[in-house]
């Protein structure tokens, strides 16, 4: 027969085991709830895991991301003091490739590189609705003639922006140096789309002669004057990484892009907006963004890449 004292053993074990699992559940629960940004924002070092991008472009992280040099043979990465200069290898690949066929070009000794991701990726708290997986990259429109910055060179330089004053045309800003840049990532078959101001896209669709297919990998966007972003394609041995969909493909209206949407950007996009109703106010105040997801909205191995040593 089961003594007194024994039974009261385990009673206090049983009660032991269930206060554990209520609090480590209470524990979940607080992890899932933090705003994701407040946790990646807080992470200076990549996660201790094999690389992999999980998630989508705008909602994901990065697992044992791989930083960009400060600075290369042909080029540096600015604005040093946001820790935003992590990504996927294929990336970072991707930088000194294009960097290196830059230099080649007259004026340029290589590229001057802005945002990547942040070391475990995820959403920021500033800036970026994308760039949460380590495969998207701004490359800035100022020539880069010289790789010697400062660091404190490269958090006050300011890119040029390309686009005239009146936002229908490109300016004397662009040459034809950005257009075989640009040419140039395109035709890469690791780079899914690229974004860039319209007068851009415009004016290469009218200059470019022979093969045209690569500029339906060119997509107007606004805010893209004074950078272009490059976004890679899914890695084949990341099998947690989503795709973007519609595809280039589905976006053109022709084999290039070159259609007539593109006007819309010179045109309807430019002129003066109506005052929003209140319904519309209301329904873009209760809009969420990236910055407004806790872990919870995040694919859940995101939750291992933050608890990662």
């Amino acid at each position: 027969m089961i003594s007194l004292i024994t039974k009261f053993l385990l009673n206090i074990f049983v009660l032991l085991v269930f206060c554990d699992f209520y609090i480590e559940a209470a524990k979940a629960e607080r992890f899932e709830n933090v705003k994701a940004y407040e946790l990646f924002k807080k992470e200076k070092l990549p996660s201790n895991q094999k690389l992999n991008s999980i998630g989508s472009y705008s909602n994901g992280c990065l697992a044992g991301g791989i930083k960009l040099p400060e600075s290369g043979n042909t080029w540096q990465a600015m604005r040093l003091s946001r820790n935003r200069n992590w990504g996927h290898k294929n990336t970072l690949n991707f930088v000194r490739e294009l960097s290196q066929f830059a230099s080649s070009l007259d004026g340029w000794k290589g590229l001057y590189i802005g945002d990547i991701s942040q070391a475990r990726g995820g959403p920021f708290e500033t800036g970026h609705v994308s760039h949460q997986i380590g495969l998207d990259v701004d490359i800035w429109m100022l020539p880069a003639k010289t790789l010697d910055l400062s660091k404190n060179s490269r958090e006050n330089l300011s890119s040029v922006s390309i686009k005239s004053l009146d936002s229908k045309n490109v300016n004397t800003n662009w040459s034809i140096q950005h257009a075989k840049i640009l040419k140039k990532a395109a035709k890469n078959s690791l780079v899914d789309r690229i974004f860039v101001t319209a007068v851009a896209k415009i004016s290469m669709c009218e200059n470019e002669k022979g093969d045209k297919s690569w500029l339906k990998k060119i997509r107007p966007w606004y805010g893209h004057d004074t950078h272009f972003h490059v976004r890679l394609k899914c890695p084949e041995n990341s099998i947690d990484c989503i795709k973007q969909i519609p595809t280039v493909n589905e976006l053109s209206d022709d084999r290039y892009g070159c259609d007539e949407t593109l006007n819309w950007w010179v045109t309807e996009f430019l002129e003066p907006k109506k005052p929003l109703t209140k319904k519309e106010k209301e329904a873009l105040k209760s809009k969420r963004t990236p910055k407004d997801y806790t872990m919870a909205d995040l694919p859940l191995k995101c939750g291992a890449v933050i608890k990662s040593p």
